[in-house]
């Protein structure tokens, strides 16, 4: 920016008078101050408002804004400060500035003037702000500074080598031409040469490459990507808004689970320049012969999250997933087999790119007994069909203990009153076997499904029928409810089949109530009257609206060569859903008030 003052003082101080002292104002900030400073004269120097006005009276019409200011290295031109709202000289007073008489500035300040005789320090004392400070408060900004240029994001291709000798030499440009380079900490030891010593999030010096003849000389600082992001994600907005060039380094394409997509969505799409590479996911389908179109990508790495996981492995489509030390290969084939799914082959690289990169094509159950680094791309490709859970199990499919099932009528009716959506949270407590989780997950095939079970040995059954089914998505909770209950996630929906006959009846309503959102429904199944009349109780007292649907059903069975029907024991199913909270109304007030 340039400042271009209303005037400036061209006739020095007098000494023989004391000025007349300016009405208080403010005083001006630093910025403001430049001027000043840059002709040498003091802040605290008196001015006599008559001379400054006969000053700019006969400089004004000699002498342009632009011209006023000896350190402008702007064109002269028009100032846009009509157009812009901007304060122009003219425009201080309503008129032309050498139009106002001195006589008038003079008699302005005459009754405030004090006594010849005043000491100079008084006077210095009384005068402030200096009337020069006044006049050269009133400015036009002019803008004289481009935008800053966008943060450019490199993509390195993981198969290549990733040093400056093997850049392009749009790239190699690029590096040369940054003043500061981020990225991961092995990346930047790889690209710069060097090994960075501080494991601290801060910038380095690269030191010449003085014993590796050959070696293309970087001149950037090295900043190193470290978790938490948002430090870093400030001090590449701040280094940017100073005017510094920042290159950030990623590997492969930045916005495939990379720093790219982070950058766009805090610093916004413009203040971001994207050049991807060929990535991983893109190497591996091509060492495979596979169209990676076809292919549902999954990061892992830095996450502990599976339901992406536990969700695709169900559609029937090759997988490829980024690991890390933690998610390892080997622990997620273990996850996988746990949950039945075991219809994939899997192909595993190991350092791609790297002079030491290793490649393994093994099955599910191989990987699971081998161990692998850190940095891994692992690809599932199915070479079976997936196993599905199916509405209307037979009980002769499960593994149950004592006949606990829920009876295939109870368990239509009660999926139909919870409308279960897809990306659902759904609780099943007292499951028993499993089998109304495993049918709620067909329904919530992009969503969870935790079954709750205080028995040991019928959780242990579930687990083996969400093997038998391939149900990945259905996790197992070995609990009393509702003290396992504050872990789960919260859920969007709830069936109760058990539980509610003992002493916590109360307090397992209350815990599912309170966590239900608004809009979520829970469904209560009864065999015995008490829980009946408890659950109606509890849900009245709430004002909540309840459904209440009694199932007396028969089953066809074989009897003396023919068919008789035999009827199942009576359940109540009790459907509530958590309405909305009433508005606050205000309390009506007294006539008059």
């Amino acid at each position: 920016m340039t400042t271009t003052h209303a005037a400036t003082d061209s006739q020095p101080p007098h000494d023989d008078a004391a000025p007349a002292p300016a009405p208080p104002m403010p005083a001006q900030p630093a910025a403001d101050q430049p001027h000043n400073q840059s002709h040498g004269q003091p802040h605290d120097q008196p001015h006599d408002l008559a001379e400054s006005a006969r000053a700019v009276e006969t400089t004004h019409d000699a002498l342009s804004p632009l011209e006023a200011d000896p350190d402008s290295t702007a064109a002269a031109e028009p100032t846009p400060g009509a157009s812009d709202g901007a304060i122009a000289p003219s425009d201080i007073a309503g008129q032309p500035l050498q139009a106002a008489p001195a006589a008038e500035a003079e008699a302005a300040c005459a009754p405030t003037a004090p006594e010849a005789s005043a000491s100079p320090r008084a006077t210095e004392q009384d005068d402030w702000p200096p009337m020069a400070e006044m006049l050269q408060s009133f400015f036009v900004f002019e803008p004289t500074t481009a935008a800053p240029e966008p943060i450019t994001v490199l993509g390195l291709d993981c198969a290549r080598p990733r040093g400056l000798a093997g850049l392009s030499e749009t790239q190699k440009r690029i590096a040369d031409a940054a003043d500061v380079i981020c990225g991961g900490r092995t990346l930047l030891e790889e690209f710069s040469g060097q090994r960075l010593e501080n494991e601290h999030n801060e910038e380095h010096n690269v030191e010449p490459p003085q014993d590796r003849p050959g070696t293309p000389e970087l001149k950037a600082r090295l900043l190193p990507l470290t978790t938490p992001l948002e430090p870093l994600l400030t001090r590449l907005s701040q280094l940017r808004a100073a005017g510094e060039k920042v290159l950030v380094l990623a590997d492969g394409d930045p916005l495939l689970f990379g720093i790219g997509a982070t950058l766009v969505r805090r610093l916004g799409a413009e203040a971001v320049r994207l050049l991807p590479a060929v990535s991983s996911l893109q190497q591996a389908c091509a060492r495979l012969s596979l169209p990676w179109h076809k292919v549902i990508c999954l990061s892992l790495h830095g996450r502990d999250d599976l339901r992406p996981l536990n969700v695709a492995c169900g559609k029937n489509a090759p997988l490829c997933i980024l690991t890390d030390a933690r998610m390892s290969p080997d622990v997620l084939a273990r996850h996988l087999l746990d949950r039945g799914v075991d219809w994939f082959d899997t192909h595993i690289f190991e350092r791609m790119g790297a002079p030491d990169e290793s490649v393994n094509h093994l099955s599910l159950a191989q990987a699971a007994g081998r161990e692998f680094g850190p940095a891994c791309t692992m690809v599932l490709v199915p070479v079976a069909p997936p196993r599905r859970p199916c509405l209307g199990f037979d009980a002769d499919q499960l593994a149950v203990d004592r006949g606990l099932i829920t009876k295939k009528p109870v368990r239509a009716a009660a999926l139909s009153l919870l409308r279960i959506e897809a990306g659902h949270v759904v609780w099943d407590i007292g499951s028993g076997s499993g089998a109304v989780a495993l049918e709620a997950s067909v329904l919530a095939h992009e969503g969870r499904v935790v079954a709750v079970e205080r028995s040991a040995g019928r959780a242990m059954g579930i687990q083996e029928n969400r093997r038998r089914f391939g149900a990945a998505n259905v996790e197992v909770r070995l609990g009393q409810a509702p003290e396992c209950l504050p872990s789960l996630p919260d859920p969007h929906r709830v069936f109760v089949g058990g539980g509610l006959s003992g002493d916590d009846g109360e307090d397992i309503l209350g815990h599912v109530c309170l966590r239900l959102p608004v809009g979520g429904r829970v469904v209560v199944s009864c065999v015995l009257l008490d829980s009946f009349a408890l659950c109606r109780r509890y849900f009245e007292a709430l004002n909540w609206p309840v459904e209440i649907l009694q199932i007396s059903a028969a089953e066809g069975k074989s009897l003396g060569g023919d068919i008789h029907l035999a009827a199942m024991n009576p359940v109540f199913l009790l459907a509530a859903q958590k309405p909305a909270p009433a508005p606050i109304q205000a309390s009506a007030q007294p006539e008059g008030r």
